[in-house]
């Protein structure tokens, strides 16, 4: 594999980073997913303006023009061998001494790394659990601190599912490493946007494809109340796309299997990927 770091393209045997670079010591840098069909970049713009809102959130200017951003992703998407991949990117605040307070005058770290995408058959459907929101209160922030998120997700993994959908004031917010629809009386629902979710950009795409083929959706609030009667319910990111829980906390969600709805925006998703991919 092919990575870049700092402005050098390398063996990801090679790159290396300072044990004082604040990214290790305080988890103080952002970070992006981005997917490639086909060997071109999904969603770049929505991608790099998202970037753009974390690195103002933990005031830190960006080191890069976004054409130099797209030069260097199309060149670790050409350099891998093109076709379906999942692009990691990174950036810490930089080394410096350890120190709450960051210095204002050091040079970030900018890592890029990329895996294959593996196309998965459509899902016969996931577990899922409840657990009260335990993260900050900048979840709108794609921190790479993300300890109490792993811990949360590990707590699924552990039970059999594949993720944790959060709870916060009696009401689900998203889950550790996804966000969430549920549909209810044929209307699919999503939290709306706010410090307290991550504003995922597959859940746009998702709201939008469906807007555009009239199916009802919306942004509402979503109590847990609701999320536990829910006829469907979706969790949904980049790389997992849509997958749909047929169990939430050992209790069947809806018939016990993928819902009609979930299947046609599974379908409307596809469908537009191979518009623009081919």
């Amino acid at each position: 594999m092919i990575v870049y770091l700092n402005g050098e393209f390398l063996p990801l045997a090679e790159a290396r980073v300072s044990v004082l670079d604040r990214g290790f010591l305080f988890g103080d840098g952002v970070y992006e997913v981005i997917p490639v069909y086909a060997g071109r970049l999904f969603r770049l713009q929505e991608h790099l303006h998202r970037l753009e809102n974390s690195l103002k959130g933990i005031k830190l200017q960006n080191p890069l023009m976004e054409k130099q951003w797209v030069k260097i992703l199309e060149s670790i998407v050409s350099r891998n061998n093109g076709g379906d991949q999942a692009i990691y990117l990174q950036i810490t605040r930089g080394p410096a001494k350890r120190d709450h307070n960051f210095p204002e005058n050091i040079v970030p770290t900018v890592f890029v790394m990329t895996d294959p995408i593996t196309v998965l058959p459509p899902s016969n459907g996931v577990k899922a659990i409840t657990r009260v929101d335990t993260r900050w209160q900048h979840c709108d922030i794609k921190s790479i601190s993300l300890l109490a998120n792993i811990l949360l997700r590990r707590q699924a993994i552990e039970t059999g599912g594949v993720e944790t959908i959060l709870i916060r004031d009696g009401n689900a917010m998203e889950g550790a490493a996804s966000n969430i629809f549920i549909v209810e009386k044929g209307i699919a629902i999503t939290p709306p946007k706010s410090q307290f979710i991550l504003p995922g950009i597959t859940r746009d795409l998702i709201l939008e494809a469906m807007q555009s083929a009239e199916m009802p959706c919306q942004e509402a609030t979503i109590s847990e109340n609701q999320l536990r009667s829910a006829d469907e319910i979706w969790i949904t990111s980049s790389t997992r796309e849509i997958l749909p829980v047929i169990r939430l906390d050992d209790k069947v969600v809806g018939k016990g299997k993928p819902g009609q709805i979930w299947s046609q925006v599974l379908h409307i998703y596809q469908t537009y990927k191979q518009t623009l991919y081919g």
